[in-house]
């Protein structure tokens, strides 16, 4: 009791100093600040009558980072900006658009600004006021309650900072962040985003200064992204051959190194390149023992210049989430390379692009950290990655190296009439970090990379490419879970759906062969006379076209006719279910079937074979003979001739006059086809082939 009432007393203490009045009030950051600005003397000389309160406190802060007044940074967009991004229903937008962009590229350049707090909440209010900028939205806001942002706030503001987030990626991004806050981003879990993207970059500046591979690194300029296998509990396997060795992974913006762990040292690294073009295949792999395949929890790494593919293991107890993670970030170093083959990128746009995806990486290592979930798809927040998932992510990355290759020549020319108007770009990011990658420059700014992937009022290129790729992929989302749905089990089951399919393709065979087999003589010998007189007169081509245009009117004729009215679904007669034995059975059948449908079609090569090596030699005359007429033919004949001849060989073989001819022929036929021999087969094992290999030397 007695230690109970010295906490009470403690914590009314504490709560009359105010040492707990950030615990127990509500207020929002802004509300310090209108109270200043209600008690200064010069606050209407800073106060924008087009901003509502909370993008007027912004700008200010702004002003202040940029040593200039509110009313001064006005007068620079107006000067700066275009007639159509100062439209009086878009300007409030705009010109806090233009105020944060400035800012922050002025903020970011300490190479602590993640650490600091009044950077996060700065950044953070950015996308608040960006929500409701115009005096007249204000009411759309209570800067009392506990403060969030949706999507379209965090995706214009956020990748203006490009260690925060990406244009390409923003959008998975927040909904990784608000997967537990229903679609709105609380300042709780942003400034949580923030301590770990601190955390991780520290980790990535201590591995790059550390030893490892110092021979190696210092010839190419590589630097360490991520490392793995230094922790008993979480080893890495390799696995070449039949062999396997535990040691450590280690990642660079170029290759990939894997050191074997001896007895007490590690071994000579062996490196798996990523950035030539060596026709890489890096994919997952199932691994087990004595070559089993069980566990899903290995990479596979194949190229050219590997005699045998590598595979790397990361066992863990459960699931496989360090082999999904790892998975992606090697392809990601992997795609990057790629792209930056492919539209030939060099210089100081090589390093920005190897920026890009250096800093999915960091976000993906950031997320590790604060997220206990392991459904995180990592692909979806590497850049590269989704640009190779994402349906027209090719036009993506297209536009991107576009971009990359005239920024040198537009907007570095621009770059001090309007150096407000773009966000920063991600290579000086990483310069302000104070890590930088490639040596085409020591400073980025120098070489009139000052812009980034954002601009104000407008919306990029990329940005479009990026918005028409994900409408396409939610089409294809909404394709696949039809496609999901219509899936069944079983193969009687499928076979009995694709039977109904077929039914009408099934139909029109069946009407062919009764006019091929003169079932109905009238109706065959009007069709042959038809189709002869199209393949004489040239108009079969006209003839598909115009089948064509028929089904493609029958289309819209149906699609208008539907309108309104429920899906006709395709109703299948289900077949009698099965037991475990039958099931086996009809496997067992159908493999057997297959298997005959090999030995058939093996028989029927080895016979060619034979015709073509004479080992019948007088069939393989014949064959000959027969190949010298077609030659013959081939080259004499015009081709709608041959048309001709081909279609009434077909479709009158069966009528009255030539069914008795066409029957003694078809016998013949298949009897020198019976005494036609098969070529000889010899099996043998590969012991037997290297035997023989070593004797021939």
């Amino acid at each position: 009791m007695a230690l109970a009432s010295r906490t009470r007393r403690m914590l009314e203490a504490l709560v009359r100093e105010g040492s707990l009045n950030w615990l127990l009030s509500r207020r929002s950051s802004f509300s310090e600040e209108f109270e200043e600005l209600e008690s200064s003397p010069s606050a209407g000389n800073n106060w924008i009558p087009e901003l509502s309160p909370a993008a007027n406190i912004v700008v200010r802060r702004c002003s202040r980072i940029l040593e200039t007044s509110s009313s001064e940074l006005q007068e620079s967009f107006n000067t700066e900006a275009s007639d159509s991004i100062k439209h009086k229903s878009r300007y409030a937008r705009n010109f806090l658009e233009y105020c944060c962009f400035r800012a922050l590229a002025l903020s970011t350049q300490g190479m602590g600004h993640l650490a600091d707090k009044k950077f996060r909440r700065l950044t953070f209010d950015m996308m608040v006021a960006w929500e409701a900028p115009a005096a007249a939205s204000q009411s759309l806001i209570n800067l009392d309650d506990d403060l969030s942002i949706g999507i379209e706030a965090f995706s214009r503001i956020a990748p203006a900072v490009p260690i925060i987030a990406n244009v390409i990626i923003c959008e998975n991004l927040f909904e990784v962040l608000t997967i537990s806050t229903g679609g709105r981003l609380h300042f709780s879990i942003y400034e949580k985003y923030l301590n770990g993207l601190e955390r991780v970059i520290k980790k990535m500046k201590s591995q790059s200064e550390s030893s490892l591979l110092s021979a190696v690194r210092s010839t190419r300029g590589e630097k360490i992204l991520e490392v793995d296998g230094t922790v008993t509990t979480q080893p890495v396997l390799e696995h070449v051959g039949i062999s396997t060795w535990p040691g450590r992974l280690i990642l660079t913006d170029h290759a990939l190194y894997f050191e074997a762990l001896r007895v007490v040292s590690y071994d000579k690294p062996k490196r798996y390149d990523l950035s030539d073009d060596l026709k890489q295949t890096v994919k997952p792999e199932l691994t087990g023992p004595w070559g089993t395949r069980l566990f899903d929890k290995a990479v596979l790494y194949k190229s050219i210049s590997l005699s045998e593919p590598a595979i790397i293991e990361f066992p863990e107890l459960k699931g496989h989430t360090r082999r999904d993670y790892w998975l992606a970030v090697i392809r990601e170093i992997l795609y990057v390379h790629r792209f930056i083959n492919k539209f030939h990128i060099t210089g100081i746009e090589k390093d920005d692009a190897l920026s890009k995806a250096i800093l999915g990486i960091l976000r993906v290592q950031a997320i590790q950290e604060i997220s206990s979930s392991s459904t995180v798809c990592f692909e979806s927040l590497l850049m590269f990655n989704l640009c190779d998932k994402l349906p027209g992510g090719d036009l993506i990355l297209e536009t991107l190296a576009n971009m990359s290759s005239s920024r040198g020549l537009d907007w570095g020319n621009n770059i001090v009439a309007s150096g407000g108007m773009y966000s920063i770009s991600a290579l000086t990011t990483v310069s302000n970090l104070g890590v930088m990658f490639g040596s085409s420059s020591n400073n980025p700014s120098e070489a009139g990379l000052l812009v980034g992937e954002l601009a104000v009022g407008e919306m990029s290129s990329l940005e479009r490419a990026v918005k028409e790729s994900r409408e396409n992929y939610k089409k294809v989302v909404l394709a696949q879970e039809t496609v999901n749905g219509v899936k069944a089990d079983g193969i009687d089951t499928n076979l009995a759906v694709m039977k109904e399919l077929l039914l009408p393709v099934m139909e029109v065979g069946k009407w062919l062969l009764s006019l091929v087999y003169w079932d109905d003589p009238l109706k065959s010998l009007l069709f042959s006379l038809i189709s002869t007189f199209i393949i004489f007169r040239g108009w079969l081509g006209y003839t598909l076209a115009l089948t064509l245009v028929l089904i493609a009117i029958f289309m819209v004729v149906t699609r208008f006719c539907n309108q309104g009215r429920p899906l006709v679904e395709l109703k299948v007669m289900a077949p009698p279910s099965m037991n475990t034995m039958e099931q086996l059975l009809a496997v067992q059948n159908a493999i057997s079937q297959a298997e005959q449908l090999v030995q058939d079609g093996n028989i029927v090569l080895l016979k060619f074979r034979a015709l073509l090596l004479s080992i019948f030699p007088q069939a393989s005359d014949r064959f000959a003979a027969l190949l010298v007429f077609m030659a013959l033919i081939l080259a004499l004949v015009p081709s709608k001739f041959m048309l001709l001849v081909v279609f009434w060989e077909t479709f009158t073989r069966y009528s009255p006059l030539r069914k008795a001819s066409t029957e003694r022929w078809m016998r013949r036929l298949r009897e020198w086809w019976f005494s036609i021999p098969a070529a000889p087969v010899v099996l043998e094992t590969q012991k037997q082939k290297e035997k023989d290999a070593k004797k021939r030397k």
